[in-house]
């Protein structure tokens, strides 16, 4: 027996929290019944139907991606636009785990494991990205230290783990400047670079953990392997208690 929220995450329906809002508003049947009380527990032969859609367990499928410029991060798009999960030919139901610009590239894992999503996506996991961002000016050393002292953003205070400028180019008047964060706030490096009065030109992920884009092209993808996943997991683990 496993919780009922547990059961719907692991379908790859959706991730845990999701699930737990289905329940909470009354839009899950355990056979036949409605169940809206959290912590309630099921079995492998019960059948669950979240919002009209019955679910199954799935085998787990974990990959990361190169994103293009142009592409939402989204499952769909109510404007017609291209989609991560468009590049996927897969039978499972594909996610992001988090997201990315539309204008931003790079690195982006893709999952139907609600509860890796979780893990990767909490605050608490202390997880790294590292960012490569494109600059319009020069940016000075005033600047990078406001930045390495934090940003009131959403009247929370972020502070990058890492700040380094690669290089510049002064005849274009531009800037290339690593960034690392381990959280994830919306538009948060465009936003952190505003704050100093630079606009980002162009913004690329480069790593999420220990995991980068080694051989991949924009576009393309790979399996993450188990040992990866297992891998990762533990690295949350002890980011976690530092």
């Amino acid at each position: 027996m496993i919780r009922l929220q547990k059961a719907i995450s692991d379908s790859g329906f959706c991730s845990r929290r999701k699930a737990e809002e289905y329940i909470i508003n009354s839009k899950v049947l355990v056979n036949g019944n409605i169940v809206n009380k959290l912590g309630s527990k099921v079995s492998e032969k019960d059948e669950i139907i979240v919002d009209g859609n019955a679910i199954s367990k799935q085998e787990k499928e974990y990959y990361v991606f190169y994103k293009p410029r142009g592409v939402i991060c989204s499952t769909n798009d109510d404007k017609g636009r291209k989609t991560v999960v468009d590049f996927f030919d897969s039978s499972k139901r594909l996610y992001p785990v988090g997201r990315l610009d539309y204008d931003t590239t790079g690195i982006i894992f893709l999952t139907n494991d609600g509860e890796f999503t979780n893990m990767m996506l909490h605050p608490k996991n202390n997880i790294p990205k590292v960012y490569i961002a494109k600059l319009n000016g020069i940016i000075n050393g005033s600047s990078i230290k406001k930045l390495k002292d934090g940003i009131i953003i959403d009247k929370v205070k972020c502070i990058p783990d890492r700040v380094k400028l690669k290089s510049t180019d002064k005849k274009n008047n531009t800037s290339i400047v690593e960034i690392t964060i381990h959280d994830g706030r919306n538009h948060e490096i465009k936003r952190i670079f505003e704050s100093v009065g630079y606009q980002v030109l162009k913004l690329k992920r480069e790593s999420i953990g220990f995991i980068n884009l080694s051989g991949l092209t924009s576009g393309k993808y790979r399996k993450l392997t188990i040992k990866e996943v297992k891998q990762l997991y533990a690295y949350a683990n002890d980011k976690k208690t530092k």
